[in-house]
């Protein structure tokens, strides 16, 4: 029963923090990770929030990062949130995300789409984590799309009309930052980008020396294949095992549920047990 990663309101969940961890502590959680996209505004609500209910709480974060042209994820967990050198890596980050929604929006309005902009703006509970998934709501409650799948399939995805390049941080200065700030980093659902073997190869290798300890084996709706063939894999390049739900909202099931995550693989070795250590 540990979740290490889920979101909140603070960037592109439902729940507020404090509702994450009740939600989390009711489906029966021990150890959370609340790691929303590019922000840590909402760890200090849900640490009060799980300290009163007696839930082991973990400082987390999810990070855009631009890797040989892809977007990946790292999440970063049990961190100092007050260092400055994340702070101002996260700063950078959020900066880029108004930049991208305009020129989305643009190529929505050029497909016959208006409002995107401002559609989204308003659905976002905070304007400076204005997110794809912001826009594929405008898109779904316009009546242009039914859900959040045909959103990025029809509009959003790579390669789509409305699809928009851009360029987050660097693996290397996201691992520098988590790791400085004490943490450790994560690659984020591995099962999701759609890499070849060799571009799976170059990226756990590269993350490895730039100080990366762990991957997700398991992660929201992911099967029990790919829990296997990951923790295969993190065995092979000697990386610690993480798993979490990527709980953003109720009543979608391309989550997982929150706070609730199968039993590792044998083989694994928890990134909690660093935690447990320190």
């Amino acid at each position: 029963m540990i979740d290490l990663h889920c979101h909140s309101n603070v960037s592109d969940g439902m729940l507020s923090p404090a509702e994450v961890v009740r939600l989390a502590h009711q489906n029966g959680c021990t150890m959370l990770a609340l790691t929303d996209h590019d922000h840590t505004g909402g760890l200090a609500e849900a640490r009060a929030e799980a300290d009163s209910l007696g839930l082991r709480f973990i400082n987390g974060v999810e990070v855009s990062v631009t890797w040989r042209k892809r977007t990946v994820h790292i999440v970063g967990l049990n961190f100092d949130e007050k260092n400055e050198k994340l702070q101002n890596l996260l700063a950078e980050v959020r900066k880029g995300r108004l930049k991208r929604l305009e020129a989305i929006a643009g190529k929505l309005e050029k497909k016959g789409i208006s409002g995107a902009y401002e559609g989204a703006l308003a659905l976002a509970a905070n304007p400076e984590m204005v997110s794809r998934t912001h826009i594929a709501e405008f898109l779904i409650n316009e009546g242009h799309v039914r859900n959040k799948q045909q959103a990025f399939t029809k509009y959003l995805g790579d390669g789509k009309p409305a699809s928009v390049g851009h360029e987050w941080t660097t693996l290397a200065e996201c691992v520098d930052a988590i790791c400085g700030a004490g943490g450790v980093a994560v690659i984020a659902h591995p099962m999701r980008y759609g890499f070849s073997a060799t571009a799976k190869r170059n990226l756990f290798e590269e993350f490895k020396a730039l100080g990366g300890q762990a991957i997700e084996v398991h992660s929201g709706s992911s099967d029990k294949n790919d829990c296997f063939n990951y923790a295969l894999l993190a065995q092979n390049y000697g990386l610690l095992s993480s798993v979490g739900s990527d709980f953003h909202r109720l009543g979608d099931y391309s989550g997982g549920v929150l706070g609730v995550s199968p039993e590792l693989p044998e083989i694994c070795r928890p990134v909690w047990a660093c935690f447990q250590a320190a």
